[in-house]
């Protein structure tokens, strides 16, 4: 995968077990979440109401307990047992129709806060300088969107109200034990204190397990997107084995901690569960002790073993809601990370604007590099006249691509100036500078669209007549006649289009676009000699009259160029047209004469 520099991403293969800031993350994700706060306290009463309903049954089942136990004597109130009955159905009801509002309510909220949290990611994806996505994977970025709101989205379906509901039923039952029987309340809670001390160890030991899974399921994805896009060439350079080899290194990182984090997490059940049946044993060894020396009734043995699943049921739901918090708070962080990086400087307050421009292009002492320590362009000035069609050629390396990316204000320069039609661009905001400029780059892009989707992209109220006459001037009008729907036709991966026909289709989107100036880099690189004098001479009406850069390799296609601006180790060496330059026997004619011999 190749960034916009022309440089190789790197994966970054550096262990991701690095401590999350829980408090930290969690505090960001509950200040995103503010406007739903209300609904949330909604959700959580309706948890904290049905916990009540729950909590308050077995105390009527013990009287229930104690009611049929004395009528077995003296006869059964058949009346008082239907009251009680009906009082147990109507709580039982009441808990079940609170469940069911918070479920409601956390669905929807839920809902709207991974859409907004998608929104904040595009809107930050448009805000971010080319250089952060030079430093990180696309995959890893789309890992963010899908995989961790994913997991924010159900951590607040499930965990946030699952802990209140847990917690209120956790103080309910203590205190209902406690009102009913100190002795089986304290015996209940001793045999529970084991699950406290576990969760508390399980949770801090899995946290570092969770966020690894979170930083390797990106870092996969990552590269599973890279692999993909480049699958022709890892085949023609026969490098399955090595990305297979490299992709089953990062899955066996994910599978160790995935295994890890879910082992841990899952060890709470089973000793919740152990917790569970040994406080039922606690529970009836101290109950019956208790009964015999007719200290408690029998019904009161009852509604404690009610209490003991009650009770270890919250300490269940606070063990599983605490290990998808874990997770949650690793992914929130990944979130966030992205959704706080730097982003490009405000340009609000820039009210300059540029109109009728005339493409007069200057560069004063222009000085600059991706890092500031590393300078690659130390000192260029050029003056370049409306209408003048401009070639830049040179090695590799030379800084070519450079210069026009800082031309469009994808970088911001260190040094000196760049000014159009005398203004210059840094008081002007960068979508005035894109919208002066109709680009096509060597690497062609194109959306699962129609094919006059494509070419009108970013444009309104372009008629089929435009489409049709761009579309002739490139020479792609027959071909698209060929097709079963015209310019109609949907782009998807089972069209299968040439690089050529891709590079004219982005062409034409070039010539839609109608902008005063125009930047062609390496645009007629990937098609053959015959379609190149096609796109030569509808490249040609496209700029005539306006100013035009044109980043070459291949020397035959700019001589006709006005002035060419010869550049090397980020310098211009030689500037001049094909005649004058050729004539001085310099460095061009040496680069020149080089591809003719070549061809030859």
């Amino acid at each position: 995968m190749t960034n916009p520099r022309g440089m190789v991403q790197k994966t970054r293969t550096g262990s991701p077990e690095k401590p999350v800031n829980f408090k930290k993350s969690m505090g960001k994700l509950i200040t995103f979440c503010r406007p739903f706060v209300p609904a949330v306290i909604v959700a959580m009463l309706c948890a904290v109401g049905g916990a009540v309903f729950t909590v308050i049954g077995p105390d009527k089942v013990s009287d229930l307990t104690n009611l049929i136990s004395e009528g077995f004597l003296t006869g059964i109130d058949f009346d008082a047992v239907l009251s009680i009955c009906y009082t147990l159905v109507a709580f039982y009801a009441a808990s079940w129709l609170l469940s069911l509002m918070q479920g409601l309510i956390m669905t929807t909220v839920n809902q709207k806060v991974s859409k907004n949290l998608r929104g904040a990611i595009s809107k930050k994806i448009n805000r971010l300088p080319i250089d952060y996505y030079n430093k990180t994977s696309f995959g890893d970025v789309l890992s963010r969107v899908t995989n961790d709101v994913d997991s924010i989205g159900d951590t607040l379906q499930r965990s946030v109200v699952q802990i209140v509901s847990a917690a209120a039923l956790f103080v309910g039952c203590l205190f209902m034990m406690f009102k009913t029987n100190w002795i089986m309340a304290v015996t209940a809670i001793a045999a529970s204190l084991i699950g406290f001390a576990f969760v508390m160890i399980v949770t801090k030991s899995s946290q570092k397990y969770f966020t690894a899974r979170q930083e390797w399921l990106g870092r996969i994805n990552g590269h599973i997107e890279e692999v993909y896009s480049g699958h022709n060439i890892v085949r023609l350079y026969n490098a399955e084995e090595q990305q297979s080899r490299k992709f089953n290194e990062m899955n066996e990182k994910l599978y160790e901690s995935n295994w890890k984090s879910q082992f841990l997490s899952g060890l709470m059940m089973p000793v919740m569960s152990f917790v569970g049946n040994f406080g039922y044993v606690a529970v009836c060894v101290v109950g019956a002790a208790l009964a015999m020396n007719g200290t408690i009734d029998f019904g009161v043995i009852v509604a404690f073993i009610i209490y003991v699943r009650l009770f270890s049921s919250p300490l269940s739901q606070i063990a599983q809601a605490m290990t998808s918090l874990q997770s949650t708070a690793a992914a929130s962080d990944r979130v966030f990370e992205f959704l706080e990086a730097e982003e490009m400087p405000d340009e609000s307050d820039k009210t300059a604007a540029l109109e009728n421009v005339r493409g007069e292009v200057e560069f004063e002492h222009v000085s600059f590099g991706y890092d500031k320590d590393k300078i690659i362009i130390h000192d260029f000035s050029e003056h370049i006249y409306p209408g003048q069609k401009v070639a830049i050629v040179g090695p590799t390396g030379a800084g070519k691509t450079t210069m026009v990316n800082l031309l469009m204000k994808f970088y911001d320069i260190n040094g000196g100036s760049i000014k159009i039609d005398g203004v210059p661009i840094s008081e002007l905001t960068r979508e005035n500078v894109h919208d002066l400029f109709g680009m096509v780059l060597q690497d062609t892009w194109l959306f699962e669209g129609t094919i006059r989707d494509n070419i009108v992209y970013g444009k309104k109220n372009i008629s089929d007549e435009q489409v049709e006459a761009a579309c002739r001037a490139v020479g792609l009008h027959h071909f698209v006649g060929t097709l079963p729907h015209g310019y109609d036709t949907v782009i998807d991966d089972k069209m299968n289009l040439s690089a050529g026909q891709k590079q004219l289709l982005t062409i034409a989107r070039a010539m839609i676009e109608n902008a005063p100036m125009i930047i062609l880099d390496e645009a007629t690189s990937s098609v053959d000699t015959r379609t190149e004098i096609l796109i030569q001479e509808a490249m040609d009406k496209m700029t005539k009259g306006r100013t035009s850069f044109v980043i070459a390799h291949r020397l035959s296609t700019i001589r006709n160029a006005d002035k060419i601006l010869v550049m090397k180790d980020g310098n211009i060496i030689e500037s001049g047209n094909h005649e004058e330059l050729m004539k001085k026997g310099g460095f061009y004619a040496d680069l020149y004469n080089s591809q003719f011999e070549q061809a030859s």
